[in-house]
């Protein structure tokens, strides 16, 4: 008699045991989160080229179908224009900044001369320093053996400052050019992926390109005529207070204000600085920190909310920590990305069934 075949044979085995999923994907992640920073260089470009492309792609679209103007016309244009915003901004901050960071020194010796209570913490500091110096000479001289200096030969900064500077136009480089055929070919290679994958799972993956793109220049949007508002009042306030190159610290502020929390107390942090350097009554420094900090709290706290209706909001805690997390794995480029990949992992988590409890978790 033929041998009965069980269920399990009849069945399809699965990948993994059990006993074995956990470990195995746990490893998975960990060569993944390795890979991130390893390849950061290379992957970081395609990182921005996607949400980049995801962000234009919108305006390139209705101008093919409402005006036929071809995909390539439209992509250079939306391309040459976020190049001249990019070099148009970091123009605009780092010729003052760097204007401002020449009289920095002047304003702080300014500062700490007289007899100031600054001034004299600062003196009781350097007396104790002073002192420990000096037990801790005498502790070496009594040893009876002679100091050894070691000298570490480190790279200059600016020979430091120009390998960052290369990285960074050939990161810039390779982005735009990939946004730039992303958003010429994009679509065609997405309907191409679309029609290899299984017919229940097109829509679903069509739905999440579609409400990446809608969450992402929401969230944008909005961000933007918030940022902006919030660089203007605070541009006025300085230069109603007094403070050296108004407009400069205005742009900062709305720029800051891209990367949440973070951004907010980089702002606050520069505008106490700059305060208490070129100011000279105390209620004068506290002025300019203090108004854009009651501005900060009711942008946030009452309009931004109320624009954004709560719509694919994340939870503080998950934003902060994402924050932190992609700073540590890309470094500014990361803090900058943070909220827009957690959008997009969110509008992931949001349309597969199996995730979904993972998005109800880090929802609002």
């Amino acid at each position: 008699m033929p041998e009965r075949s069980t269920k399990h044979e009849e069945g399809a085995r699965p990948w993994v045991s059990s006993d074995l999923s956990a470990p195995v994907y746990g490893l998975f992640t960990l060569g993944i989160l390795y890979t991130l920073y390893l390849a950061h260089q290379i992957i970081l470009p395609i990182v921005l080229a996607v949400l980049a492309s995801l962000l234009l792609s919108p305006p390139v679209r209705k101008a093919y179908v409402k005006w036929r103007v071809p995909r390539v016309v439209s992509a250079l244009v939306m391309v040459l224009l976020l190049l001249a915003v990019l070099v148009g901004v970091g123009w605009a901050v780092a010729t003052p900044a760097l204007e401002w960071a020449e009289r920095a020194p002047q304003g702080l010796s300014r500062l700490l001369v007289g007899e100031s209570p600054i001034r004299q913490q600062l003196d009781r500091v350097a007396q104790s320093a002073e002192e420990v110096e000096r037990s801790v000479q005498e502790f070496s001289d009594s040893g009876g053996e002679a100091a050894t200096t070691v000298v570490l030969q480190t790279e200059s900064w600016r020979s430091q400052v120009l390998a960052q500077a290369r990285n960074l136009v050939a990161g810039l480089a390779l982005t735009l050019a990939l946004t730039y055929f992303l958003l010429v070919s994009g679509d065609r290679l997405i309907r191409n992926l679309v029609r290899q994958l299984p017919r229940h799972q097109r829509k679903r993956v069509l739905r999440i390109t579609h409400d990446s793109q809608h969450q992402i220049a929401q969230y944008l949007c909005v961000l933007g005529v918030s940022n902006s508002s919030v660089g203007v009042i605070t541009g006025l306030i300085c230069w109603g207070i007094g403070l050296p190159d108004p407009a400069v610290w205005g742009l900062v502020a709305g720029l800051a204000r891209f990367v949440p929390y973070l951004g907010n107390v980089l702002t606050l942090t520069l505008l106490a600085l700059v305060s208490v350097v070129t100011l000279d009554a105390y209620w004068m420094m506290a002025l300019a920190p203090l108004s854009f900090m009651a501005l900060t709290t009711v942008v946030g706290f009452f309009l931004e909310p109320w624009i954004h209706g709560f719509r694919m909001a994340i939870n503080p805690v998950v934003v902060f920590v994402s924050i932190f997390f992609w700073g540590w794995l890309w470094g500014p480029v990361g803090v900058l990305l943070a909220v827009p990949l957690m959008t997009v992992i969110q509008v992931v988590l949001k349309q597969i069934p199996r995730l979904r409890p993972v998005y109800r978790v880090i929802a609002r």
